[in-house]
């Protein structure tokens, strides 16, 4: 990045072999004389106003990263530069394949990165060829901007050994032989070179040269569907992107049934024009193949936002992806009700989701317990299939509805279940005799009738051996007030004092 014309020449310094040494400046660095790698003293020697900056590796993939999701205007395949051992690798990779007519060919999307990039106030090296290797190696060592299909070999023979990507040793170590250029190696046997500086050497030689493939690692995996729309005026007002989003949305429901899919996590990015890259996702508890519907959710996930959604001086690019899909399986509408049976829930759901995070909304499902307070536990609703949700809703009726007649077999539960137990006084037969009088949180109680008890033995696996019994009984009381309490350990057996405790209420 370029210093304010008013402000001194801007270096980034590093610490490299007890020295400390240049590795970033601008270009008012450069015209001064100072060079990469030249120790501070002597920079400051040529530049004493030189303005230093220590090198923050953190911000600066911070940085790169941010650049990177800004880059995806153009592809989505963009990658970090992956050369650890070479020096200057703040670079990215975009495979533009497929791309470059949507800016009027590859000149085109050069120019218009190059000056957006300027526009942010970066100074950028492009170059665009055949393979990543070249690309790199014309980019930091050449002067092409573009190498024509075909040309990338031979355009990078007269370039330094640096542009293969080589650590700075071999490349010194290449030189004090008179191998100082990509040429000088490419006609030269293979295996005395493999045998005297190892195979990386050859690697990268093929890579850039074409003859081996080299694939990049997207920084973002890729959507299954991306649609997108691009904007000479950008778009400011949320009414806008709002219209944007719908027609989007219609854009992939077709491509969205050719497959038999439906949207399960979509994606919308804002490309604001002074580069900044807002997203919002939603996530969906079905398969979603409603343009309305998506539009309304990413309408609910722009208005849950903490923070108004900064349109600075506007978007214009957006994009929607279909980050995740789903197999679609119809369902048979209702007649009368005029919509698909279960729709309204899950409409709901989806909307929730879209305002507080589809994980937050969950409901209650049974759990492999005879345990009271570990029947039951909580499960977002998108976890949940379809059959599972409708079994869960079942079993919890038929668990939380205290005063029908039920099978023989079955015991009702009380209305409302302490979180925990609650201890008590009370005065009972032993040795498994129901309880006569108690008192809970300082009132006293008289039983009128009670019925128990229901035993239900520990679990060993999961508290210990040591674990005691529970005795079960319903109470009501002379007021009619009914309880559900519980004798913890048998008398005798497992303990010689068993304590009592409240668990729940009855309506």
């Amino acid at each position: 990045m370029d210093a304010h014309p008013d402000a001194p020449p801007v270096v980034v310094t590093d610490t490299i072999k007890n020295a400390i040494r240049i590795t970033a400046l601008d270009q008012r660095a450069r015209n001064s004389g100072v060079r990469l790698n030249q120790s501070l003293s002597d920079a400051r020697a040529l530049v004493p106003d030189l303005d230093c900056h220590p090198a923050d590796g953190a911000r600066n993939r911070a940085l790169l990263l941010k650049i990177a999701g800004w880059c995806e205007r153009y592809t989505p395949l963009v990658a970090l530069d992956a050369a650890p051992e070479a020096e200057g690798n703040h670079g990215l990779f975009m495979d533009i394949t497929g791309c470059a007519h949507l800016l009027g060919g590859e000149a085109g999307l050069v120019s218009d990165l190059e000056a957006r990039l300027r526009a942010q106030g970066f100074h950028a090296r492009l170059c665009l060829a055949d393979t990543p290797g070249a690309a790199w190696a014309m980019a930091r060592y050449g002067q092409a901007r573009i190498i024509a299909e075909g040309a990338h070999a031979e355009a990078i023979l007269p370039l330094s050994l640096s542009g293969l990507r080589l650590p700075p040793a071999m490349v010194a170590s290449l030189g004090r032989v008179g191998l100082k250029t990509i040429g000088c190696i490419a006609g030269l046997p293979r295996a005395p070179l493999a045998a005297r500086f190892g195979a990386r050497l050859m690697q990268r030689l093929d890579q850039a040269l074409g003859r081996e493939t080299e694939a990049i690692s997207p920084i973002m995996p890729v959507a299954e569907l991306s649609t997108e729309r691009r904007f000479a005026e950008p778009l400011t007002h949320h009414d806008e992107i709002s219209h944007v989003t719908a027609a989007l949305a219609e854009g992939i429901i077709e491509p969205l049934e050719r497959r038999g899919l439906g949207l399960r996590h979509g994606r919308l990015k804002l490309f604001r024009v002074d580069g900044h890259v807002s997203e919002l996702d939603v996530q969906t508890a079905r398969p979603l193949r409603d343009a309305p519907l998506i539009r309304r959710l990413f309408a609910e996930r722009i208005a849950g936002l903490h923070d108004d959604l900064d349109a600075g001086f506007g978007f214009d690019l957006v994009r929607l992806d279909v980050v995740h899909a789903d197999p679609f399986d119809a369902a048979q509408a209702e007649m009368m009700a005029g919509h698909s049976a279960g729709q309204g829930q899950d409409a709901l759901v989806d909307r929730l989701g879209a305002r507080l995070g589809l994980e937050r909304v969950q409901r209650f499902v049974l759990a492999d317990t005879h345990i009271p307070e570990r029947s039951f536990g909580r499960q977002p609703v998108a976890h949940l299939g379809a059959a599972s949700a409708r079994q869960a809703a079942g079993n919890a009726v038929l668990a939380l509805t205290p005063e029908i007649d039920l099978p023989a077999g079955i015991v009702t539960r009380p209305l409302i279940l302490f979180d925990r137990p609650e201890l008590m006084q009370t005065i009972a037969e032993v040795p498994d005799g129901p309880p006569l009088k108690f008192r809970w949180r300082g009132v006293a109680y008289e039983v009128n009738r009670s019925e128990g008890p229901e035993r239900i033995a520990c679990e060993w696996w999961l508290d210990g051996r040591g674990a005691r019994t529970r005795d079960y009984f319903r109470v009501e009381d002379r007021q009619g007030y009914r309880f559900w309490m519980f004798r913890h350990g048998l008398y005798g057996r497992e303990t010689s004092d068993p304590a009592w405790y409240m668990h729940g209420l009855f309506a």
